[in-house]
C-alpha cells in the first residue's frame, strides 16, 4: 500500500447539525449549559473555578439533582466543564488587603455567563461542536485520571502523592484509552452496521491479548479482567459526554465475582474475538454478555475520535471527503472502501457534477497501462452504473479505445440503447484479462477467492482453445492472470493448459 492510500477505513459522519443536536442534548454539556445561564446573577467560586458548598447545594436544586444522591457530584462534574469550556467565565476577588488567607470555603472570585454561552444558541453548528470538542478532552482527561478514592487515602493518610504506589502512569493510562477509542472507531467503520455494541471483555481483550496467542492464559485473562473494569469505569466518565454509549457491568455481577475471588472474565474455550482476532470468554448468551457490560462509539463520538485521530495527523477519511476531488483521486480511493461506502461515496461524487461531466472524467482516470490500471476501470465501471443515461454521448465517444470500449459497451447494452457496436474478439479478451487483472487486486477472502475459480472455470468453459487465444492478448496483465487461471482452475488439464499459455505470455513480453 503506498503511503498516501488510506489507513483507516472510511466512516459515515452525520451532518455538523445533527452533531451540534447530539452535542447539545449531552447530559453533561446539557447541565453545563443550564448552570452557564443560571449564573446571570453572579456564583461565587473558590480557587480554580470551583463552585462553593453552599451554591452547589442551589445548583443542584436548580438541575433538578436536589433527590438523586450523586446529584451534587453530578453538578459540581457539570459547573467545572461550565468553567473548562468557557461558558462561564471567573472574575478573581480582590487580594485580600491585609494579605492574610482566605477563609476556608470563601470566595476566591464570582463566575457569571461566559461569550461562549451565546455561541450555543446564535453559533454555527461548528462553533457548538468546538466548544463540545473542548469539553470532551476535559472530561477523557478525568476519564484517565486515578481513582480519586486512591488518591485521598494517600492524602489523609498524611504521605506524599505515589504515582506508583497507585499502579498509575499517566501517558500509559492516555495511550490505553487512546488505543480503546481507535478500536472502536476501527469496529464502527467495519461493521455494517454503525450502531452495533461492542462487549466489553472484547475490547478489553483486543488491547491486552497477542494477536499470535490461541488461547489466553490465566495471567493474561486476570489483565484483561483488570482492564476491564476500569474501562468500565473509563466509560461511565465518558457517556454523559455524549461520546459512547454504554451499557455498565452488571453491579451484581462484580459483586459475585468479588466474593469469590474470581476474575470477571469466564474461563473456558473461546466464541469471540476483538479487531486483532484476540480470543476472549466462553459460549454466553445475549443476556449474559450484556451483563459484561456493552459499548458503542455514538455518532457524535465517531466525529470525535476522528478530530482527534486528524489533529495526530492519522488519515482518518470520512464518505464525501472525495466529491470536490478529481475522477483519479476517487478511483485511487474506492479499492479501499467497503462496499456500501464505495457506493455512497461515489454517489456523492457524482451528485456534484452533471451525468456527462461525470463520465468524461472517469473514463479519463480509467486508462493506464500501470499495475493498479485494471482495478480502476472496474471501479469506474461500477461507478458508471451509477450516472445517468444522459452521459450516453461520453461512452460512445470511446467505443474504439482499446482500454475503455469494452465497458462502453456494457454500459450502454444495461440501458438498452440502439447502435451498439460488436466487438472485436480481440478487444473481448482484453476486457477478459481486464476484469480477472481487478478481480485478483481485491481478490483477498477465501469467498473471493471461491467466486474467482467460478469465473475462471466458466470462462473456459464458454470458449473453447481459450488460452490459446488468451497468451496473444497485448495486456500487460496477461502472464499473471494466466499463472492465476492456472492455480485456481479446478480441472487439472485446464490448470495446465494455463500454465503453459502463461508461460507463452510472458516469453512474448519478455521479446
Amino acid at each position: 500500500m503506498s503511503a498516501d492510500r488510506p489507513t483507516l477505513p472510511p466512516v459515515r459522519l452525520h451532518s455538523e447539525a445533527e452533531l451540534a443536536r447530539d452535542a447539545l442534548s449531552a447530559p453533561l454539556m446539557a447541565r453545563a449549559a443550564k448552570l452557564a445561564r443560571w449564573a446571570e446573577r453572579g456564583v461565587p467560586v473558590g480557587v480554580g473555578g470551583e463552585i462553593l458548598q453552599e451554591p452547589l447545594a442551589a445548583a443542584t436544586e436548580h438541575l433538578g439533582l436536589a433527590g438523586d444522591e450523586d446529584g451534587p457530584a453530578y453538578t459540581a462534574e457539570a459547573w467545572q466543564l461550565a468553567v473548562d469550556t468557557g461558558l462561564v467565565e471567573i472574575e478573581e476577588a480582590p487580594d485580600d488587603e491585609d494579605g492574610t488567607d482566605l477563609p476556608d470555603n470563601a470566595a476566591a472570585g464570582t463566575a457569571t455567563p461566559g461569550e461562549e454561552l451565546g455561541l450555543l444558541t446564535s453559533g454555527s453548528p461548528q462553533d457548538i461542536l468546538d466548544i463540545w470538542l473542548g469539553g470532551m478532552e476535559t472530561v477523557l482527561a478525568d476519564a484517565a485520571a486515578p481513582d480519586l478514592a486512591d488518591l485521598a487515602d494517600q492524602l489523609t493518610q498524611g504521605g506524599e502523592l505515589d504515582l506508583d504506589a497507585l499502579d498509575w502512569n499517566p501517558e500509559e493510562e492516555a495511550e490505553m484509552l487512546d488505543g480503546i477509542l481507535g478500536n472502536l472507531y476501527l469496529l464502527t467503520a467495519l461493521n455494517e452496521r454503525p450502531d452495533q455494541d461492542v462487549p466489553l471483555p472484547a475490547l478489553a481483550a483486543s488491547m491486552i491479548v497477542p494477536d499470535d496467542m490461541d488461547e489466553p492464559t490465566d495471567d493474561v485473562l486476570e489483565e484483561v479482567s483488570e482492564a476491564m473494569m476500569r474501562l468500565d469505569d473509563q466509560f461511565r466518565v465518558l457517556e454523559p459526554i455524549g461520546l459512547v454509549a454504554y451499557k455498565p457491568v452488571d453491579e451484581a455481577l462484580i459483586e459475585e465475582l468479588d466474593e469469590d475471588g474470581e476474575t470477571v472474565l469466564p474461563q473456558g474455550p473461546s466464541t469471540g474475538s476483538g479487531p486483532g482476532g484476540t480470543p476472549i470468554a466462553e459460549p454466553l448468551t445475549d443476556e449474559d454478555v450484556s451483563r459484561y457490560g456493552l459499548v458503542r462509539l455514538t455518532p457524535l463520538g465517531v466525529y470525535a475520535v476522528r478530530a482527534r485521530m486528524l489533529d495526530a495527523g492519522v488519515h482518518a477519511p470520512a464518505v464525501g471527503d472525495l466529491s470536490d476531488k478529481g475522477a483519479d483521486v476517487l478511483l485511487e480511493a474506492l479499492p479501499d472502501y467497503p462496499e456500501p461506502l464505495a457506493q455512497a461515496e461515489s454517489e456523492l461524487w457524482l451528485a456534484a457534477r452533471t451525468p456527462l461531466d461525470a463520465a468524461r472524467d472517469l473514463l479519463a482516470a480509467a486508462r493506464g497501462d500501470d499495475e493498479r490500471a485494471p482495478r480502476r476501470r472496474l471501479d469506474a465501471q461500477q461507478t458508471l452504473s451509477l450516472v445517468a443515461p444522459d452521459a450516453e454521448e461520453a461512452l460512445r465517444e470511446v467505443l474504439d479505445d482499446r482500454q475503455l470500449g469494452g465497458l462502453a459497451r456494457v454500459w450502454l447494452a444495461e440501458r438498452a440503447l440502439p447502435g451498439i457496436p460488436e466487438p472485436s474478439q480481440e478487444m473481448i479478451f482484453w476486457l477478459t484479462v481486464d476484469t480477472l487483472a481487478a478481480q485478483l487486486d481485491s481478490a483477498e477472502e477465501e469467498e473471493a477467492t471461491t467466486e474467482l475459480r467460478e469465473l475462471v472455470q466458466g470462462l473456459t468453459d464458454q470458449h473453447s482453445g481459450f488460452f490459446e487465444t488468451a497468451w496473444r492478448v497485448d495486456h500487460p496483465a496477461t502472464a499473471d492472470v494466466l499463472e492465476a487461471m492456472g492455480r485456481l482452475h479446478p480441472d487439472k488439464k485446464a490448470a495446465k493448459e494455463a500454465r503453459k499459455a502463461a508461460f507463452k505470455a510472458r516469453s512474448r513480453q519478455s521479446d
